[in-house]
């Protein structure tokens, strides 16, 4: 893990200092284990918080995983209310797992019929949210390693959805 991040640290600085007007993004689900080294100004020095979908992210993620699809009468509102907490990808995941049982339904009763509602609302009870043992360890860190104020977005999130 040193030599990586040694190797990291190295092409971040660059040897020669040929690195004017180059940006590099990195995005990690645990930035608490980000070495400081390659947190310090002039490397990666900014933090954002890039929270679970709202509302209206998680209808057009629905409208997204479903435009391919045989679909009919779904209503995405209605899901994505159902869907509070959910990740991008469990969304994904339901519409998968809503399609699946719209085809074994046709498979077992002859009958090719669309994805419905039903099948949808099925699937977002049988999904369930994978982001809470995250939550879980993020909770621990911004109470008790938030220092300079690292996690204060995340804090502030936390506590608007009574999560600490």
């Amino acid at each position: 893990m040193r030599t990586t991040v040694n190797q990291l640290l190295l092409e971040l600085d660059s040897v020669n200092g040929e690195n004017e007007g180059v940006f590099v993004l990195a995005a990690t689900n645990h930035p608490w284990d980000v070495d400081a080294a390659l947190r310090r100004p002039g490397r990666l020095d900014r933090t954002v918080l890039v929270l679970p979908p709202d509302q209206e992210a998680r209808e057009a993620i629905f409208r997204h995983h479903l435009r391919d699809r045989p679909v009919e009468r779904i209503d995405v509102r209605t899901l994505a209310k159902a869907t509070d907490g959910f990740s991008g990808a469990d969304i994904a995941h339901a519409c998968e797992t809503g399609a699946e049982r719209a085809l074994l339904d046709s498979a077992s009763s002859g009958t090719v019929r669309m994805i419905g509602m039903p099948d949808l609302t099925a699937a977002v009870a049988e999904v369930k949210p994978s982001l809470s043992a995250w939550f879980d360890t993020a909770r621990n860190v911004a109470l008790f390693a938030n220092e300079g104020g690292l996690y204060d977005d995340l804090v502030t999130y936390l506590r608007k959805r009574r999560m600490l």
